[in-house]
């Protein structure tokens, strides 16, 4: 088992592994590793990666959801760093963030970008904008004080990563993380750190509109899963203020003539309260079924924890 890992995964990233690479070498402690899962690169990557230090592995299914998703089952490690092959992220600060894990007893470190250089270094005022709209998000529906959700540079428990049911495929990979860690309640530390756009020629590989809206779209998702008293509880608030929409001018031309014109419109009334009814009491009872996934999952860390006291004895 590995002290430390650092996991990069990487798509068409030559132009800048190589430093990504020597950068973590150089402040990682004694029994650590780089590993770099190249993600079907049509470039160099894998090639000058490997003669820069690091393990090289392959992930043929295209997605950095489905990298790390190979990373956590394939890597044992005491210490796990994730960052991206683009060197925007501060390898210096990893000593930082690995502390706050193996001594400070974190689950997950979060790299703050955007309380420092970030949206002076990004030239993307849409990804900027949407790195704020995601962080708002996630906060009011969730509760929380993470101050970068989208960030591709964090530490994890050995915890964390074997007990992360990785679901996602693409770059939303952050934002799941970031809620999981929310709603099992595992502990999460912010560092900020000084992030640096991209050198030039080195291009991106997030689609602002596509992977937004693929963002967008997972928050809501595990808002539903996470939190489903309150979704299906908005949703039955919907359908009663349409129902009252259409059913007052009822009533108050009953009160006013004793004639009831439109009975179509009244029995379609009943019928959305009725769903409105099904809706309520459909998210009491997946919010107890959330309930026991929760006490599942503290089991499940029980035993995570057992057998990392174990691996460490055999070491």
């Amino acid at each position: 088992m590995d002290k430390v890992a650092v996991l990069v995964p990487c798509y068409n990233e030559a132009q800048t592994i190589q430093k990504v690479v020597s950068d973590f070498l150089a402040v990682l402690p004694e029994n650590s590793h780089v590993y770099v899962y190249d993600n079907n690169s049509t470039d160099e990557t894998a090639r000058i990666a490997a003669e820069a230090g690091a393990i090289v592995r392959r992930e043929r299914q295209q997605g950095k959801g489905n990298v790390i998703r190979r990373m956590f089952r394939e890597i044992d490690a005491e210490c796990y760093v994730m960052a991206d092959g683009d060197d925007t992220y501060p390898a210096e600060k990893a000593p930082e963030m690995i502390r706050l894990v193996l001594e400070g007893q974190c689950d997950m470190v979060v790299g703050d970008r955007l309380t420092s250089t970030y949206f002076e270094e990004n030239k993307r005022p849409f990804h900027n904008f949407g790195n704020v709209l995601v962080r708002f998000g996630i906060n009011t529906m969730f509760k929380s004080n993470i101050r970068d959700i989208m960030t591709g540079y964090r530490a994890f428990s050995r915890q964390f990563v074997k007990t992360f049911p990785v679901l996602s495929h693409g770059f939303e990979i952050e934002t799941e993380m970031s809620v999981h860690a929310i709603e099992k309640n595992l502990m999460v530390s912010n560092v900020i750190i000084d992030y640096r756009d991209r050198p030039e020629g080195s291009e991106s590989k997030l689609n602002t509109y596509s992977d937004g809206f693929k963002v967008l779209r997972t928050i809501w998702r595990l808002f539903r899963t996470y939190r489903p008293q309150a979704f299906y509880s908005t949703v039955a608030l919907l359908l009663l203020v349409i129902s009252a929409i259409f059913f007052l001018p009822i009533l108050v031309e009953y009160a006013k003539t004793g004639l009831v014109p439109r009975i179509p419109t009244l029995i379609s009334c009943g019928f959305v309260v009725i769903a409105a009814i099904q809706s309520f009491f459909t998210g009491m009872i997946l919010q107890t079924i959330e309930q026991k996934n929760k006490q599942d999952f503290e089991m499940e860390l029980i035993h995570a924890r057992s057998n990392n006291e174990r691996g460490k004895k055999i070491i």
